[in-house]
């Protein structure tokens, strides 16, 4: 297929003007990565990335429990994809959940990340307002939707409804806006629909002003976004660092599917100061409506799926060319991995 060139992307500035100040509570600023001491790992206050708050804590309870600390693992929020990028290529954190695109393009421009596991399926929502007539996406021609940004799934996951409709990009006016903004955004008209991760699409939906017109986990079941990536030299210094790291993740995924008690468990882990610092309410609204909205358990690295995001990104432009899956992919951690005990 031909690629398109990018669009020119409104500011949300323009649009947010006059709006009103209701977005989610500010996010912290990240701390300071260190020689020694716990791996500090990257991460968005979102759903996507749950799975690192009940690693980080089932690692710190086996320590406990074990009265030793081979391994640690330490969560550290930040405000967007920029920053975590930035940390990362910067060598700031060596590890993070980042969205597979943009590893793909770091990788491609010779920063030496690889991604080592996922972080989670589905999770994605594209909301409008409650009393809004749109019923259809086709109703969306010619609105204004916003996005997380060109490399985010979210605005792979808006191209693929539009194709799917006949539609292209040239069809809507679509605003890069972060995540938290969104709500405020659609509840001030400032945008007519936003795509994006959970739990920013919860949120308006709980308040009562915002319904889902679609969700990924009817149209894309396969979706994959946040990605645990670690810089190389963290791979060569530390293997089983990594591997103890990927362990946890991918016992957190499993425990998390296995029943709602533990979904339960990890919302007040997560709502808390330490990781997300957010309302467990909207992250229960989440994990309740419907229970799959986000889902963990089957965390497999399957090249075919990756495949299909880059050629997905090539398209969009936000890709030049392909890139070989083993330049931005170590399979090896998750081919060896032992899902970890969640003692939580």
């Amino acid at each position: 297929m031909p690629t398109e060139s990018p669009m020119p992307l409104v500011g949300r500035r323009q649009l947010l003007r006059g709006a009103v100040a209701s977005a989610l509570p500010a996010l912290g600023l990240p701390a300071a990565a260190s020689s020694s001491g716990p791996l500090t790992v990257g991460g968005l206050p979102v759903t996507c990335n749950l799975t690192l708050p009940v690693a980080c804590t089932a690692r710190a309870a086996s320590n406990k429990a074990a009265g030793s600390a081979a391994f640690q693992f330490e969560y550290s929020k930040y405000n967007g994809w920029p920053e975590i990028k930035e940390s990362l290529m910067t060598g700031r954190i060596q590890a993070a959940y980042m969205l597979a695109p943009l590893v793909m393009d770091l990788a491609d421009k010779r920063i030496p990340v690889k991604i080592v596991s996922l972080g989670h399926r589905s999770g994605a929502v594209i909301m409008v307002r409650s009393d809004s007539p749109y019923k259809k996406f086709r109703d969306l021609a010619g609105k204004r939707i916003a996005i997380p940004s060109r490399f985010a799934v979210d605005f792979l996951f808006l191209r693929k409804m539009l194709a799917r409709e006949g539609m292209t990009p040239k069809d809507i006016q679509i605003i890069e806006m972060p995540p938290p903004d969104m709500p405020a955004a659609l509840y001030a008209k400032a945008v007519d629909a936003y795509c994006t991760g959970e739990p920013f699409g919860a949120a308006a939906q709980r308040a009562g002003y915002a319904r889902p017109l679609r969700m990924t986990r009817d149209e894309w079941r396969n979706y994959i976004c946040c990605v645990l990536t670690v810089r190389e030299e963290l791979i060569k210094e530390n293997r089983p660092l990594v591997q103890d790291l990927v362990n946890h993740v991918q016992g957190a995924g499993n425990w998390l599917d296995l029943q709602q008690a533990n979904r339960e468990k990890a919302i007040q882990i997560a709502a808390g100061r330490k990781f997300f610092n957010q309302d467990p309410n909207i992250l229960r609204f989440v994990m309740e409506n419907p229970t799959d909205r986000v889902t963990y358990g089957d965390l497999r690295m399957i090249r075919a799926e990756f495949d299909e995001l880059m050629q997905l990104s090539i398209e969009a432009g936000t890709l030049k060319a392909p890139v070989a899956y083993e330049k931005y992919v170590d399979e090896s951690f998750v081919k060896a991995a032992k899902a970890a005990p969640i003692p939580i």
